[in-house]
């Protein structure tokens, strides 16, 4: 458990994503969503996670070989976060697609 916690601290940024996928989920249910909007919504939780994972894990690797300023190593630190952005801005393409026309109905 430790260790868990000791994960999270260090890495903030997957505990929100967490977060987010929890209130996706809720929406999700309130929503009823159909199968295929299910695999969408975590097709792009999946995506997002994993960008920040393999963002993490770029970001500990060039930690391990350089600690003092390298042109090189700041951009693949900055190429991986991107990958993450990328990921994310996808993954609100599809919650919108998924959850805006149900939202609309709701209010109209």
């Amino acid at each position: 458990m430790k260790k868990i916690i000791t994960f999270f601290n260090r890495e903030q940024n997957l505990l929100i994503h967490i977060i987010a996928t929890i209130v996706v989920t809720i929406f999700g249910i309130y929503f009823n969503l159909t199968l295929y909007e299910w695999i969408l919504i975590y097709f792009a939780v999946g995506l997002v996670i994993s960008s920040e994972l393999l963002n993490s894990a770029i970001e500990l690797a060039v930690d391990i070989f350089t600690s003092e300023f390298n042109s090189l190593a700041m951009v693949a630190k900055d190429t991986a976060a991107a990958a993450v952005v990328i990921s994310a801005l996808v993954a609100v393409g599809i919650g919108m697609y998924v959850f805006f026309p149900k939202i609309i109905s709701l209010i109209g």
